[in-house]
């Protein structure tokens, strides 16, 4: 794939830390929908909540996505090396990150995009990791902050679920609180997206049907669990391909979630 159109990209910080900041990128086209609305969507990385990944690993589907007409908030948090990373600090931060819609993000833009960002319907994409914060950070806002609705939460292959007795002793889920899930289990019950409030937003987790990192029957669960409770969700399996698809813009993966998107 080549280097595409020139972008606009801005380094904007949501919070004091160098790692409370997210990259801007502007649409390479406006109106891609034909009604004068530009789609906003809020990128959130995985990789194990450690700094060993950063939102760069999100950069080629930014690009994509802001080739394809979205505006795009890629969006880098304090991970678990890091002071005030580990939860709640990590948490905290994608509610910041997604807060940040309202006011941060507005003021780096041209005021004529500024007009056509559709606020009322912003789409957030969470890979493995990042789709945990993506889910949480969502149902803890309720779909909403002051001046943005969320109405689609995309999570890839997300881990889902802390308190399963599969995951909740992996080094993941154990560096991310912070201590063994018999010593904080409250701690590991309030951060797992299974267990999330309901709110309006639809919750589509697409997981790749060949994923050895986080096996797809965790998102069948989660999807149906959050189902049953009222949540409006679906699963999408993409078969063939494994975790690290999602961050490949040639993938199926990335096809299906742009199709989600709309985009």
């Amino acid at each position: 794939m080549g280097s595409g159109p020139a972008l606009n990209r801005h380094k904007i910080a949501y919070g004091p830390h160098e790692s409370q900041f997210g990259h801007l990128y502007e649409p390479a086209a406006v109106s891609p929908t034909g009604d004068g609305r530009v789609p906003l969507v809020v990128l959130i990385h995985g990789g194990f909540f450690s700094t060993r990944f950063a939102l760069t690993i999100e950069t080629a589907i930014a690009r994509l996505l802001a080739e394809r007409g979205a505006a795009v908030w890629n969006i880098e948090y304090r991970r678990t090396e890091e002071p005030g990373g580990r939860w709640p600090g990590t948490g905290a931060d994608a509610l910041a990150a997604l807060r940040a819609v309202d006011e941060v993000l507005p003021a780096a833009l041209p005021d004529g995009l500024v007009d056509c960002l559709a606020l009322d319907d912003v789409a957030v994409v969470g890979h493995s990791a990042g789709g945990l914060l993506a889910l949480w950070a969502t149902a803890a806002l309720g779909a909403r902050t002051a001046r943005s609705r969320i109405t689609r939460v995309v999570a890839q292959s997300a881990l889902v679920d802390l308190t399963n007795p599969q995951t909740r002793n992996r080094p993941t889920p154990r560096n991310l609180m912070g201590a063994p899930y018999g010593e904080i289990p409250d701690r590991y019950s309030q951060a797992s997206p299974i267990l999330a409030p309901v709110h309006d937003a639809h919750v589509i987790a697409i997981h790749a049907g060949d994923d050895a990192a986080i096996p797809v029957e965790s998102s069948r669960r989660y999807v149906a669990a959050v189902a049953e409770r009222g949540q409006s969700a679906e699963l999408v399996v993409v078969p063939g391909e494994g975790h690290d698809a999602f961050v490949d813009p040639r993938s199926a993966c990335t096809r299906q979630t742009l199709r989600l998107l709309g985009i």
